[in-house]
Order: structure tokens, then C-alpha cells, then sequence
């Protein structure tokens, strides 16, 4: 018998049914469609109604990847959100998520590196998996980014969406599955793209709800210099240490931030833009739901044995990438 890897075994995803479109966006900002999509592709993005939590939509999502593996809820035995958007401090969203989708077997944690966290989630539920001791983790991406986002603050405003995806772990001996990842993160760039207000630091109060320091805070110019040079570099480093050509990668899934930024993470991995998963033109920066939503829209493409690279960048600052084998 080989050794253990993780293989991605099934995806699963839901996007809410409200579209806020660019349109929408010029009736509430001093803003216009060709604005926003000159400078960041995007044409719409997903709004999860009041009332409704990130749970919410990961368990749909999780639903919805049990339902395509056909499996039992009780025969998972991790959850794993990725998620800067929690229904509330503690529990974790991950336990919540297991109670709705009716998972009762499983621990579950949250994980936070903002849009990083999907590969960081990835990593860790791969490391259960080649351990030996778990044969089902489920890793989740979800975040109801409308709920931090400030819509007077036309620069940001114009950039997320809400959504979920999700996708199952199982053992492999195949070769097939989670190959590789490089994660990194620089606490300086917390400087500019972070939450004011809302943590132990400085807790909230009348002054910072009316100071609206519980939105996302973002130095823009600063941020993409930042995502540009790191998110393409680091994609570069783990073809490079993995021995593999731009003709060997089938599939670059990057996060879906910017597209002047992803454009810069598909050059320099020399990769046409025929070979790069891109739907920020529908969806926005879901954060921690991009790179999942993505394997799922596209899964009917994927062929198994295909090197997929996974990217993404994030607030704190956080970065990496991941070489998949697709094992489906």
C-alpha cells in the first residue's frame, strides 16, 4: 500500500439567490459599472438575506457535497470552516454547520486567515487525513462578507459577495489528491487590511458602531501591491519545487480578489488564460469561499490526474498555494 494523501472526493456549494449588481451599486455610491469592472472584473455579487448567518450557507453547501457523494451525515468524522465572518464569537460556525447538516460524529473547529483560510483549512483537514486516524474531514469556505461590508464606502463596497462551498477529504494511495502546499503569513500587514473594532483589543462600543469601525478597513493601493508580487510568487515557488512546467499544470484556481491580480499570478506562472478558473465577474471576493466555489463550477471539467495549483492571498498578511492531483 502507498502512502496516505488526502484526495478531494466531492464539492459542494451555495450562492444566495439576491444579485447585487453593478447597476444596484450606482444608485447607492458614487460609482459606475465601468468603473468597477475595469479595476476589478467584477459584475455582480451574491446577498444573503437578513437574518441568515455563514452557517446558513455552509450547510447548504455541505448538503449539497453529501447529497453528490452520497454519503451519511454521520459518517463524517471533521468539519472544518474557513471563515472571517462567524455567526458569532463562539461556538465555532464549523459545530453549527454540523448541526443543521445533521452531522453528529464529527469535531469541528474554525479556522481564520481571511482569504488565505480556504488553503490553510485544506492543509490542516489533509494532515488528518495522512495521518491514518480520519477517513472523512470536510473543509469548509464561508463567509457573509455583506455583513462587514460598509455600503457608503464606495471602495470597498464594489468588491464582496456572499457565499459558500465545501469539499470532502478521504484517503488516497493512488498518489492522487493534496501533493503540496506552501503557506505563509506576515503580521505587519495588519496594518492595512483588518477590522478596527469587534475583538479583545478593542471591544465594541457605541463610539466604534457609530465610528463604523466594524467593516472592513482596507488600504487599497498598499493591499494589491502586496497580493500581486506574493500570490504569483508563491504559485511560481510550488511549480518550481514541485518540478512542474506550465504545460503540466491543467488548472490555476486563484482567489478571486482582483483580476488584475490573478492575471499577474497567470503569467507568471506562464499559463494561457484558458487554463485559469475565473468567476469574479458573478460572485465578487467571497473570501473564503473563491477557490472552493470555483472547483465547483468547474468540477465537470476536471479530469482525474490533472495538477491543479490552488492561490490565494488574504488580510494579516497571509498567503500560499496548494498543488492538487484531482482524484474524481
Amino acid at each position: 500500500m502507498g502512502n496516505i494523501t488526502a484526495a478531494i472526493t466531492a464539492v459542494g456549494a451555495y450562492v444566495p439567490e439576491r444579485i447585487l449588481s453593478n447597476k444596484d451599486l450606482e444608485k447607492m455610491v458614487d460609482t459606475t459599472d465601468e468603473w468597477i469592472l475595469t479595476r476589478t472584473g467584477i459584475s455582480e455579487r451574491r446577498i444573503l438575506e437578513e437574518g441568515k448567518g455563514s452557517s446558513d450557507m455552509g450547510a447548504k453547501a455541505v448538503e449539497d457535497l453529501l447529497k453528490r457523494r452520497g454519503i451519511a451525515a454521520d459518517e463524517v468524522e471533521c468539519v472544518i470552516c474557513a471563515t472571517v465572518t462567524p455567526d458569532m464569537m463562539f461556538p465555532a460556525t464549523a459545530n453549527i454547520i454540523a448541526d443543521k447538516a445533521g452531522i453528529k460524529n464529527a469535531f469541528g473547529f474554525d479556522l481564520e486567515a481571511a482569504c488565505s483560510g480556504f488553503l490553510y483549512a485544506l492543509a490542516t483537514g489533509a494532515a488528518f487525513i495522512e495521518s491514518g486516524k480520519y477517513k472523512k474531514v470536510i473543509v469548509v469556505g464561508c463567509d457573509k462578507m455583506s455583513a462587514i461590508t460598509d455600503y457608503t464606502d464606495r471602495a470597498n463596497c464594489i468588491l464582496f459577495g456572499d457565499a459558500a462551498a465545501a469539499v470532502l477529504l478521504e484517503p488516497n494511495t493512488e498518489g492522487l489528491g493534496i501533493v503540496d502546499s506552501i503557506l505563509k503569513s506576515d503580521g505587519s500587514g495588519r496594518d492595512y487590511l483588518h477590522m478596527k473594532a469587534g475583538g479583545s483589543l478593542k471591544p465594541p462600543t457605541h463610539e466604534t458602531v457609530d465610528a463604523k469601525e466594524h467593516y472592513i478597513y482596507q488600504e487599497g493601493k498598499t493591499v494589491f501591491k502586496f497580493a500581486v508580487v506574493s500570490m504569483a510568487d508563491v504559485s511560481y515557488e510550488i511549480m518550481q519545487k514541485n518540478n512542474l512546467s506550465s504545460e503540466d499544470v491543467a488548472w490555476l484556481v486563484p482567489h478571486q480578489a482582483n483580476l488584475r491580480i490573478i492575471d499577474a499570478t497567470r503569467e507568471r506562472m506562464g499559463l494561457p488564460k484558458e487554463k485559469v478558473m475565473v468567476n469574479i465577474d458573478r460572485y465578487g471576493n467571497t473570501t473564503a469561499a473563491t477557490i472552493p466555489l470555483c472547483l465547483y463550477e468547474w468540477q465537470d471539467k476536471l479530469k482525474k490526474g490533472d495538477n491543479i495549483i490552488l492561490a490565494a492571498f488574504g488580510g494579516g498578511f497571509t498567503w500560499g498555494s496548494v498543488y492538487v492531483k484531482w482524484a474524481i
